[in-house]
């Protein structure tokens, strides 16, 4: 990658590339048992249109079931080895951290030079020798396990992509092991009750898990640190287990954080509870950045009824069960234990085809090949790189929290007078109340017995009506008045004896009106009412 000379140098923070196409390599994964690839011929199209030359090495996606014919159909140019390709790439895409290669002796990082940028899954907490190895080589480093948890850089996690392909093809590896039905059933020959499955932690691969284990027939129970998962857990018919400490787990990111010694003892009393009941058991629980820590003691395990299956998806951190054998499937005391760690990878064509997603959506964030620019303003960019120019940069600042809502400048506060009347209407409102009181007086010493009877009745059930319907949540008014009309029957009632004279005086038409409208209200509360309870009914 050639950098912008002085007179196009970019504005601060920016590193940018002269005009041209940009070359991008993909080179074979060397990682043992690892089948993805950072590319597959449907987003090598893709990076195509953003002006990239593609160069990949031969082999890179046999593992993924692409073939190097498919790739040349997609226009990519296939180089026979890996030296060559590192040497002719201007940005590297890969899958997996650069590690030691036995074949040729040497490391992937020595193939780094400062003009190129390389973009994998770093893990910089984790790998603080790989970190000063690639900046000993002065070029620029961008980690895909790094993009922040922003609403706006959702089409570049790549964690949560893997986490959801992984916690998919853990209830997949579970239901193998398992050996019986997830889904009950009671056929002539007898009953089969459904599994009963545990998933602790409901991030990306928890609800992933979830709703798989939940699709094939399971009962499903979730706990989870962070109370604000309960409402997603529940959403997809599982169970949430709930501790009854007011502490809260979220931590920064959207991951959980380190609870309390309380918290952690009851939280394991639960498990242990749990593990005597359940079938099944997926851990998730992971910190970026510290080891898994251990919820699945082997006392727990034991207490499992023969035949039970614990999966651990954080057995590359060391695992969520004591007793996982990382990259292994074991059984211990009657229960299987499986601790795979390339549960993406055993899905491979699919986990390449998310991630070669979220690489298009960084390069075209960076600007594509014409304006490729390593923009350190920019926040997600800023998360993402970890080396820069052979700098470590890692971690990125954290963002600046809001400032609280200050008052403009140039305005004076009003400050309320106790002393003055309450309001300019006060003197007119109280006109109005006197008016209101002569008015009854006059009405209650010169109007007829009769008339007051009927005035009274009226006042009482104008007063009637205003609690019932403005007492109650407008949510429920359309139903609540369709039936409340059906009151309108007295107004029938009353019409009827008022008809019964002359066909031709006031009293009778006014009762023969009453009558017809009252009927008709009543006639459409109950339509009203029977359309709303339809839209309830299967």
């Amino acid at each position: 990658m050639t950098l912008a000379t002085p007179a196009t140098m970019p504005a601060p923070g920016l590193v940018a590339a002269t005009p041209g196409s940009l070359k991008v390599g993909i080179p074979r994964e060397i990682f043992s048992g690892e089948q993805r690839v950072a590319m597959t011929p449907d987003t090598a199209k893709k990076l195509q249109k953003l002006g990239f030359e593609l160069y990949l090495e031969t082999g890179a996606g046999i593992a993924a079931g692409f073939t190097d014919q498919a790739y040349q159909a997609a226009g990519c140019e296939v180089l026979p080895d890996a030296p060559g390709l590192w040497a002719t790439a201007d940005i590297i895409l890969k899958v997996r951290a650069p590690q030691w290669c036995p074949s040729l002796a040497c490391h992937e990082a020595d193939w780094l030079s400062p003009d190129k940028t390389l973009i994998s899954f770093i893990w910089p907490a984790q790998n603080a020798d790989l970190m000063e190895r690639l900046a000993h080589q002065g070029a620029t480093v961008l980690a895909m396990d790094a993009v922040p948890r922003i609403t706006r850089a959702q089409k570049l996690d790549a964690l949560s992509s893997m986490a959801n392909i992984g916690g998919y093809r853990a209830v997949i590896e579970a239901a193998h092991q398992f050996g019986r039905c997830f889904t009950g059933q009671i056929t002539a020959a007898g009953k089969m009750p459904p599994a009963r499955v545990l998933v602790i932690g409901a991030g990306v691969a928890g609800l992933s898990a979830i709703g798989t284990a939940r699709s094939l027939g399971a009962m499903v129970k979730a706990f989870d640190t962070r109370p604000t998962v309960k409402e997603q857990v529940q959403s997809m018919g599982a169970e949430f287990l709930e501790l009854h400490f007011q502490e809260d787990g979220s931590g920064d990111g959207g991951y959980a954080k380190v609870m309390s010694p309380a918290f952690i003892a009851a939280e394991m009393a639960l498990f242990a509870q749990q593990a005597r009941e359940v079938d099944i058991i997926i851990t998730t629980a992971l910190i970026p950045g510290k080891p898994a820590p251990k919820l699945i003691t082997r006392e727990m395990v034991e207490a499992m009824k023969p035949g039970s299956v614990v999966v651990d998806l954080a057995a590359e951190q060391g695992g969520n069960c004591e007793v996982t054998e990382p990259g292994q499937i074991t059984t211990y005391q009657g229960v299987t234990i499986i601790g795979l760690t390339d549960l993406p990878s055993r899905m491979a064509a699919q986990a390449s085809q998310l991630y070669g997603n979220n690489l298009y959506h960084l390069l075209t964030d960076l600007g594509g090949s014409d304006q490729f620019a390593i923009n350190l303003e920019d926040e997600v960019v800023r998360s993402v790189t970890v080396i820069h120019r052979g700098e470590v940069i890692w971690p990125a600042p954290k963002p600046p929290a809001p400032l609280p809502p200050t008052q403009p400048t140039g305005t004076t506060p009003v400050i309320k007078d106790s002393s003055a009347p309450a309001g300019p209407g006060l003197g007119s409102q109280m006109v109005w109340w006197i008016a209101i009181g002569l008015a009854f007086i006059a009405m209650g010493r010169w109007a007829p017995p009769s008339f007051l009877t009927h005035f009274t009745v009226f006042v009482l059930a104008s007063f009637l009506g205003w609690k019932v319907i403005w007492d109650v949540t407008p949510a429920l008014h359309t139903p609540l008045m369709s039936v409340t009309n059906a009151i309108s029957g007295i107004i029938i009632i009353g019409g009827m004896l008022q008809i019964s004279g002359d066909l031709t005086s006031p009293m009778t038409i006014l009762g023969a009106l009453a009558l017809f409208l009252g009927t008709v209200n009543i006639a459409g509360g109950f339509m009203v009412s029977h359309r709303m309870l339809n839209m309830f009914r299967r």
